[in-house]
């Protein structure tokens, strides 16, 4: 077999265009893609990194939230705490406060009704002292008794200080005063003229006198002389006496 170097040439010729022809139409457009694939790659591979790097940068973030978040919570468990801590010391402080004011209000109460009820037990033991002392003494008043208090009477006019005979005097002025003379027994005559006799030399003038019996007054006499009025009977006396007792209460 001899050689064909035309026919050599001529496949040469056809290799070099097939090459060619591959290379134009077939291994730059595959070049391309795999550039475009790869240049995909690295862009994913990129945002992927970016990716990692925001959320490595946001796991960060939280981590130092979650440490303030605790931090702050920690403060203000504190800080409550503490509020708490104040605030139940402020109300103890009140509860005792008002145990204290309504313990002495209690004790104030307490020691309004003791005496308010040993006042009622002074009055009524008063009043049944009175009474039995005016039982007793409407059992002895008779008329030696009048006649002891009548002397008294006279003497005590007689007697007056100088500034209950001016009132007296001073008294006398009222128009047409009439002296009124009451007595627990009747008086004699002698008695009668005696008293106003008397009774004319303490207010310088002759006045009127009208004379009357009062049993009320147990024993003894009432003399009016308008506005001046003088007791010397056991009523009015014990009237006094249970005045007094009410009075130093």
């Amino acid at each position: 077999m001899e050689f064909d170097w035309t026919t050599f040439t001529l496949e040469i010729i056809n290799f070099l265009i097939l090459v060619w022809i591959l290379k134009r139409f077939l291994y730059r457009p595959v070049l391309d893609v795999i550039a475009r694939r790869r240049a995909g790659i690295e862009k994913t591979l990129a945002d992927a990194q970016q990716i990692e790097a925001e959320a490595n940068l946001l796991k960060q973030q939280n981590e130092q939230r979650l440490a303030q978040w605790e931090t702050e919570k920690e403060a203000a468990h504190a800080a409550l705490m503490t509020e708490l801590a104040d605030l139940r010391e402020s109300k103890m402080a009140t509860l005792e406060t008002n145990i204290a004011q309504e313990t002495e209000r209690r004790h104030v109460l307490d020691e309004r009704r003791r005496r308010e009820f040993e006042r009622m037990i002074e009055e009524k033991g008063i009043a049944l002292g009175a009474q039995f002392s005016a039982k007793l003494l409407t059992r002895f008043a008779s008329q030696e008794l009048e006649t002891k208090l009548y002397t008294l009477l006279l003497e005590d006019l007689q007697n007056l200080p100088a500034t209950d005979k001016q009132s007296i005097i001073d008294s006398t002025t009222t128009p047409e005063l009439h002296i009124k003379i009451q007595s627990a027994f009747s008086l004699s005559q002698n008695e009668r003229s005696a008293l106003t006799e008397t009774l004319n030399e303490l207010t310088q003038k002759a006045l009127p006198t009208e004379f009357s019996t009062n049993p009320e007054l147990i024993a003894g006499f009432q003399v009016d002389i308008g506005p001046w009025i003088m007791h010397a009977n056991l009523r009015d006396e014990l009237r006094f006496f249970s005045g007094a007792l009410h009075h130093a209460e």
